[in-house]
């Protein structure tokens, strides 16, 4: 059986989240909130959900193929560690534009918010 390998775009790689020229918000008090996105940013993650997408793909196909299960899982790996990479890019957005609005503002619940979504990531 043939070994097939997928390579991961690094968390470095990435472009930095910007909050910079956003129009919408995740004020306290909106009925609907929104992320503080770039479209660098919304691009950059976008490309990577793309990659991790195809490689979910690549690991179906794998298995299908009868694949010894050591690369199998080698690859599930890498799409886990991709996983976290967005997950630490938009933890990262998240606190420096929601979370420290919404404390400026006064509403300290999004402290609770945040270890409760802190605590899910870490699992």
């Amino acid at each position: 059986m043939a070994k097939v390998e997928m390579k991961v775009e690094g968390i470095t790689g990435g472009a930095p989240l910007s909050a910079a020229g956003s129009d919408s918000s995740c004020e306290a008090g909106c009925s609907e909130r929104h992320s503080h996105h770039s479209e660098q940013t919304k691009n950059n993650l976008i490309t990577r959900l793309n990659r991790i997408e195809g490689q979910i793909r690549g690991v179906k196909g794998l298995i299908e193929k009868d694949t010894y299960c050591d690369d199998v899982l080698n690859q599930i790996a890498a799409i886990q560690s991709a996983l976290n990479g967005v997950g630490k890019l938009l933890l990262e957005g998240h606190m420096k534009s929601c979370v420290v609005e919404r404390i400026e503002s006064g509403d300290h619940e999004v402290i609770d918010e945040l270890l409760v979504t802190v605590k899910k990531l870490m699992k």
